[in-house]
């Protein structure tokens, strides 16, 4: 697992309970109990620590290379699942993932950012950050679901929309527009779920939804911490600052207004405990979806532009 610094203490003591689990013969017998209490004490701490993380840490575990990803939700939740490629313009996107499938047993189109779990699999999907043409297949997608009538499930999961000169020159700004317009403009309910970072346009895009979520230690925000404190403070290393100014967790949302809920992680995030966190966000889906259906295509069209409208008001 990869290493937070402010996990360090836990980490530590889990090396060690896993160096005596891996003593055998008769001295094993003697260490079960010594076991049992440093397990009591690594459950402890990770329940303290994960009860007061600050908004920089919260960045941190958002951004842990171990959460489970959109693929992993994916193979986990949805059955018959058949991926679509292509924006039928440029280019295929491997950093958007999307396609046809079965969640609970209804027809869904469902998509999402896909960062990968190693050096060649978060090359291949470019980290998660799409460029125009994975924007212009999320309209596609969304586009094909308004027309047979199949709600939209959306896993948002990126630092942003990738940045590079290629991505200005083909449109990264008008493709993330349009998206958000094809968002608006569906007459089919839509459901996002934060599962990790949510970085700017490249995160609203997919996220103009009826109903918004956010795992519990997920991140939300217009800029990255490092972005803002390079603006504001000429130095990155204000990022934990620009970080609490920011309100971009998933706490901060909620009470603002901005996000429909929160989704529970297990204690020690969703980068220790996938399968459970993977079931959590299906829960959630699976009650959204039964709230959400059936749909009147007109009203769900204009109650979503209404929710939209509203925020900032007083």
């Amino acid at each position: 697992m990869s290493q937070l610094e402010f996990e360090k203490p836990i980490l530590e003591l889990e090396g060690k309970i896993t160096e005596l689990r891996n003593m055998s013969g008769d001295s094993a017998l003697h260490i079960s109990d010594e076991v049992g209490k440093m397990q009591s004490k690594v459950s402890k701490l990770l329940t303290a620590t994960y009860s007061k993380l600050t908004p920089a840490q919260k960045v941190q575990v958002a951004r842990h290379g171990d959460r489970p990803h959109f693929l992993d939700y994916v193979n986990a939740m949805v059955t018959d699942f058949t991926p679509l490629a292509g924006d039928r313009n440029f280019a295929e996107d491997q950093a958007l993932l999307g396609g046809l499938g079965r969640f609970n047993g209804q027809s869904v189109v469902i998509m999402g950012h896909e960062r990968g779990h190693d050096t060649d699999t978060r090359l291949k999907h470019n980290f998660g950050m799409a460029r125009p043409e994975g924007y212009r297949k999320a309209q596609r997608l969304m586009e094909m679901a308004d027309h047979f009538q199949i709600p939209i499930i959306t896993l948002v999961d990126t630092a942003g929309a990738y940045p590079g000169r290629g991505a200005e020159e083909r449109g990264q700004a008008q493709a993330i527009a349009k998206s958000i317009e094809v968002c608006l403009n569906v007459k089919v309910p839509i459901i996002s779920v934060i599962i990790g970072e949510g970085g700017s346009g490249g995160a609203i895009a997919i996220a103009t939804a009826d109903r918004v979520y956010m795992l519990e230690h997920s991140i939300y925000s217009v800029i990255s911490p490092e972005g803002c404190a390079s603006i504001l403070w000429r130095s990155a290393a204000n990022a934990p600052d620009a970080a609490a100014a920011l309100k971009l967790t998933a706490q901060d949302m909620k009470e603002n207004k901005l996000i429909d809920g929160i989704i529970a992680e297990p204690i020690g995030g969703a980068q220790r405990h996938k399968a459970e966190t993977i079931e959590s966000v299906a829960v959630q889906l699976r009650a959204a979806l039964k709230e959400l259906t059936p749909w009147d295509p007109d009203a769900i069209k204009k109650s979503r532009a209404k929710k939209f409208l509203a925020m900032g008001r007083a």
